[in-house]
């Protein structure tokens, strides 16, 4: 289910994103598609932190430029 990102600090650019079991798929604003980033791009740890950023509506934008930015699913 597709959940609105909290953005706390309001410098995201992440609007929403979908957790799945292996899985996050991220809604940037200003993009025409959603990016998923699964554990067999981005490595399961990634995408577990990831999940917890999204939780938190915190930091997700920032780690996915500097850790996993074209690990996403194509």
């Amino acid at each position: 289910m597709m959940k609105k990102y909290k953005n706390i600090d309001g410098d995201s650019n992440v609007s929403y994103y979908e957790i799945g079991d292996d899985y996050i798929t991220v809604w940037f604003s200003g993009t025409a598609r959603p990016y998923t980033y699964s554990y067999a791009t981005a490595g399961a740890a990634n995408v577990e932190h990831m999940k917890v950023l999204a939780e938190l509506g915190d930091g997700l934008n920032g780690f996915i430029n500097s850790k996993v930015r074209n690990k996403y699913v194509k």
